[in-house]
């Protein structure tokens, strides 16, 4: 952060969807501070279907989590903020944060079955990152990305994508070009709204000060290969990381190019920094 960049101050759990977050606001969330963006496809007329919670706890513990409602199901959008809506309201009745990973954990149920109680086939993914002081743990079903970068360009954590081709990647049987140019990148297999939804929970990883979390949908690294993302968030101000990732994503899904991966589809991240 820098003394020019203003900084809004989130003093209980906010969701975001369909807020003016095309610019990439700069907010203080307990003692970190985070952007938050989501922008519509721009080939669609129909609303953004993505939604983001920054929630603060504690000073030194805080909630961030993007919910990508699934295309071609009704009311994605109505799913995404369901979930998140859940997830803020379980957090603000928190008495004790050393509850916080079974409420995370209850909360992942109740979004699912609200989500269900939806009656019209809604689903959502849902990718949660719960921070303690230096120690992060990702919780999340379906194919968002939770990705934390070292100021070197370290992968420090990288959660699997619950899809064919996410598997496939992990197995090594596909590589990025591949799994970006596969028919069946689009298919989720783990979503908010099944009967069958799991979580999968990441293992506690240190944060140091320097580090940049990014928690994005699939509309950004269907347009940015990993390595991209690595370079680009690695370094800089959280606020001109998000002008750069913008004006890459939105030139990737309006331009097709050999070589160049190219998906329009909504888009939405958070870039996170512990205060230092």
């Amino acid at each position: 952060m820098t003394s020019r960049e203003t900084v809004k101050i989130l003093e209980h759990p906010k969701v975001f969807q369909e807020d003016a977050m095309t610019e990439g606001n700069l907010y203080q969330v307990g003692s970190g501070f985070a952007v938050a963006v989501s922008i519509r496809s721009p080939v669609k007329e129909t609303g953004n279907e993505d939604a983001i919670l920054l929630a603060p706890v504690e000073d030194h513990v805080k909630i961030l989590a993007v919910a990508d409602g699934v295309g071609g199901h009704a009311s994605g959008a109505k799913a995404s903020q369901k979930a998140a809506q859940v997830f803020k309201e379980n957090i603000k009745k928190l008495n004790d944060a050393s509850e916080l990973r079974s409420e995370i954990l209850h909360a992942f149920e109740a979004a699912n079955e609200a989500v269900l109680n939806l009656g019209v086939g809604a689903a959502t993914t849902f990718s949660l990152v719960e921070i303690h002081g230096e120690t992060l743990q990702s919780y999340h079903v379906g194919d968002s990305l939770t990705l934390l970068v070292g100021q070197r360009g370290k992968v420090k954590f990288q959660s699997i994508a619950h899809s064919p081709v996410g598997y496939g990647m992990e197995a090594g049987l596909l590589n990025e070009r591949e799994a970006l140019e596969h028919e069946e990148r689009h298919l989720v297999s783990n979503i908010l709204g099944s009967k069958d939804m799991r979580i999968d929970v990441g293992p506690k990883v240190k944060m140091a000060a320097k580090d940049t979390l990014l928690i994005c949908s699939d509309g950004v690294y269907d347009n940015l290969r990993l390595q991209e993302l690595v370079e680009l968030i690695r370094k800089g101000s959280l606020t001109s990381i998000a002008q750069e990732m913008i004006q890459k994503i939105n030139s990737r899904m309006n331009e097709i190019r050999e070589g160049q991966p190219s998906k329009p589809d909504d888009f939405t991240f958070i870039l996170f920094r512990q205060s230092s």
